[in-house]
């Protein structure tokens, strides 16, 4: 891109060019991204402190995105199929958002960190979705809907587990693993008779 050119939302054309380039299995430098954003990378430096200040950016922004697309189960309380009502809430999450956080996150824990120093612990990273899951689970169980015994807290933790495993290792069929991941938990949620 030419110099003096401005470049409309370039914060989120960077997001977006690094979500390419960990989808790829790129190399992990502010050269990539911007390489990948048909950028000059000085343009990176001039919206970010530091590549560093560029991934928290980033973390928190997908961090954001992640827990509002989350927001919309709440509307399932009470209504349809728990478990399939979960598991289309999952499914619809913002994949290029998801792989990206977790892959950033494994290679640089300190990111959770400072994502939770903008906007809490709760929406840090996949802990938005732990607590997300956990809430909703919490709710539809105080309304009868999943068994009182169920521990929801480490039902949660374990969908967040399974998006952080298939985000690491996909495979091309992380949609049809994540169902049958999501699947297999439901009887843990049913309300026995």
């Amino acid at each position: 891109m030419p110099r003096g050119v401005a470049v409309p939302e370039a914060r989120q054309h960077l997001f977006a060019a690094l979500e390419r380039v960990m989808a790829a299995d790129g190399a992990l430098t502010s050269r990539n991204v911007t390489q990948e954003a048909g950028l000059a990378t000085g343009l990176l430096f001039t919206h970010f402190r530091s590549f560093d200040g560029f991934l928290t950016a980033y973390a928190v922004d997908r961090s954001f995105q992640i827990a509002a697309a989350l927001a919309p189960l709440a509307t399932t309380f009470g209504h349809g199929v728990v478990a399939e009502n979960l598991t289309e809430a999952i499914l619809a999450l913002p994949r290029a958002s998801v792989l990206t956080v977790t892959r950033l996150t494994a290679f640089r824990p300190s990111l959770t960190a400072e994502v939770a120093r903008v906007l809490g612990g709760e929406s840090a990273g996949l802990n938005a979705i732990v607590h997300a899951v956990d809430r909703h689970l919490r709710a539809e169980q105080e309304l009868g809907r999943v068994a009182a015994e169920a521990d929801t807290s480490s039902l949660a933790l374990a969908v967040a587990g399974v998006l952080q495993h298939v985000a690491l290792t996909d495979d091309g069929h992380a949609e049809e693993r994540v169902r049958r991941a999501l699947t297999a938990l439901a009887p843990a949620l049913a309300e026995r008779p």
